[in-house]
């Protein structure tokens, strides 16, 4: 099974590109202001940023947690609804209206990442694929990398991969932190593989884990760093870049 490179951003350019980012988190259960992402593009890297002045970006429901994310897709129904992408607590309700958007949202494929993680046992940095979720049970995780800081050591370091169904009856939760032996501080490669019936995971080109199960709908992109809990720690999430390649022989792809 052949891929064909279809998304590429290097972060060699002084803004973020519109075309292929939208620069805040899940903003339907918020509001853009609050979930707004911040970041900077400095030496060919993007560096999403927690700083010691940022609000939690969804207290009500999501208590003291801090996020910068990226995402490549954006799904939600009218305010007062409970329609939106990624409904992480059972009152969410859309608070304010979105526009919907669909950058870039492959249906199988190879999404690849090379970043440091953070060490800090407060924060937790993750490259993972959501449903685009406009059928409510097309609402599957496929998560690349996702790393906690207190899982972070000079040697050694579990990253979470794996799928996780949310309201998809098809799919069952698949996930494994897995332990690896590397300075996660230091650039690494993370990827994930789907295809119908197989989903597998890598670092630094090897895989370390696969299931056998995908799910069978266009995935955006969530890119992000969170802070959880009070304190006026600031984070740095460093990422060198971000690539996805389509399935070739037959391979299918929304966009």
């Amino acid at each position: 099974m052949g891929y064909e490179l279809e998304f590429a951003d290097d972060f060699d350019y002084a803004n973020l590109n519109p075309d292929r980012w939208l620069p805040y988190y899940l903003p339907h259960w918020s509001s853009r202001e609050r979930a707004a992402a911040r970041y900077v593009i400095r030496g060919g890297c993007l560096r999403l940023q927690i700083d010691a002045d940022q609000e939690p970006w969804c207290p009500e429901l999501d208590g003291e947690t801090r996020v910068s994310s990226l995402q490549t897709g954006l799904f939600a129904g009218p305010v007062g609804s409970h329609v939106g992408q990624h409904r992480f607590h059972a009152d969410a309700v859309v608070s304010e209206a979105q526009e919907n958007a669909r950058l870039y949202t492959p249906r199988y494929g190879r999404i690849e990442i090379r970043c440091r993680a953070v060490p800090d046992p407060a924060a937790m940095v993750a490259l993972w694929l959501i449903g685009y979720e406009d059928e409510p049970q097309r609402s599957g995780e496929l998560c690349v990398c996702e790393i906690f800081g207190r899982d972070v050591g000079r040697s050694e370091v579990r990253v979470g991969m794996g799928i996780h169904p949310f309201a998809d009856p098809r799919l069952h939760d698949d996930f494994e932190a897995v332990r690896l032996p590397i300075d996660a501080t230091d650039f690494h490669e993370y990827a994930a593989e789907w295809e119908p019936g197989r989903s597998r995971f890598f670092v630094d080109g090897r895989v370390v884990f696969e299931v056998g199960q995908a799910p069978d709908y266009p995935l955006q992109l969530m890119l992000g760093v969170y802070r959880f809990g009070a304190g006026e720690n600031e984070h740095d999430f460093i990422v060198d870049w971000v690539r996805g390649y389509r399935r070739l022989c037959g391979a299918t792809r929304a966009a």
